[in-house]
């Protein structure tokens, strides 16, 4: 065994297939990163006194709105759109021409740069705000890929972004265990192991969100389609090397037709979004022993909606 969960070539090519039709099809991700775009605004709050951001790092960008948007926030920064897959990167390109979103040609536009997220191409202290919008469900090692954003992070940098929790396509999930006993669903990180792991990267002040979402689909091969055009398709090292045989994927829609309800087929998402923020420069995450950012879970505020 490799301990590996994810095969990240797999990851890459997934995303990469589905760079052209992911824009129409990832409506929930556009959901999403529009709550968390609007969670911004807090650095807009006099009280905090603080500069307009002169780095700004999209990790995870996928085709790029999220960097058109904050550049068009902020258009005197440098924003960093940074992807695994280079064909995102190329749609998000496009649509930034002069004539496309941006339409000012004079405006500054995003830099792409095709990087992966557990290895950073930045220097220590380089960013002002890192925002990443449903990204990190892709990582294994969510502690190794926090200290990476402290490292890039400028002291009191902002750290913002969301993930999918463990409910998250859990009816799928069940209906594929009736098939067979191979792993068709990612593994995702709960929201206390989130806020612990913000905690073990010496961040300060996390808050987290917790959302519900639910969507609809006329049948599982609906679910399916969706899911290959934004690129969410099965990933995991332990995954089956060959196509889904048509007697299992029966078993499995005949197992989720249970689920059905007055909209057709449910699919449930479960959205934790975090804010926290990098420390001063040389705090060590412990002291003496004793763990100098150390916050009970039971204290780091937890919003639920939904």
């Amino acid at each position: 065994m490799s301990g590996r969960v994810f095969d990240a070539r797999q990851v890459r090519r997934a995303f990469s297939r589905s760079a052209a039709s992911y824009e129409a099809a990832a409506q929930l991700q556009h959901v999403v990163e529009a709550r968390l775009l609007e969670s911004l605004d807090y650095l807009d709050d006099p009280a905090l006194a603080r500069a307009p951001p002169r780095r700004v790092l999209d990790l995870g960008c996928g085709t790029g709105r999220a960097s058109r948007a904050m550049q068009a926030r902020w258009p005197k920064a440098e924003v960093v759109s940074l992807d695994l897959a280079l064909p995102m990167l190329r749609e998000g390109r496009a649509a930034a021409r002069p004539g496309g979103w941006l339409a000012n040609p004079f405006a500054r536009r995003p830099l792409p740069v095709c990087a992966d997220a557990r290895a950073l191409p930045l220097a220590d202290a380089s960013v002002d705000v890192l925002f990443s919008n449903l990204c990190l469900q892709w990582v294994e090692d969510l502690d190794a890929v926090l200290a990476g954003f402290r490292r890039v992070l400028k002291p009191h940098g902002l750290l913002l972004f969301s993930t999918f929790g463990p409910a998250t396509l859990w009816e799928l999930r069940e209906a594929f265990a009736q098939a067979d006993d191979v792993p068709h669903v990612s593994p995702f990180a709960d929201i206390a192991g989130v806020g612990d792991a913000l905690v073990r990267a010496g961040f300060h002040q996390p808050v987290l969100d917790r959302e519900d979402e639910r969507t609809h689909y006329p049948d599982l091969p609906a679910l399916m389609r969706e899911l290959r055009a934004i690129g969410a398709t099965n990933a995991l090292a332990s995954r089956r090397h060959t196509l889904t045989g048509r007697t299992r994927f029966r078993v499995a829609a005949e197992a989720y037709e249970a689920q059905r309800e007055a909209h057709g087929l449910p699919a449930s998402w479960e959205i934790l979004s975090a804010m926290a923020w990098a420390p001063e420069a040389g705090t060590p995450i412990r002291e003496g022993g004793v763990d100098v950012t150390a916050v009970p879970l039971s204290r780091i505020p937890i919003r639920r909606r939904g």
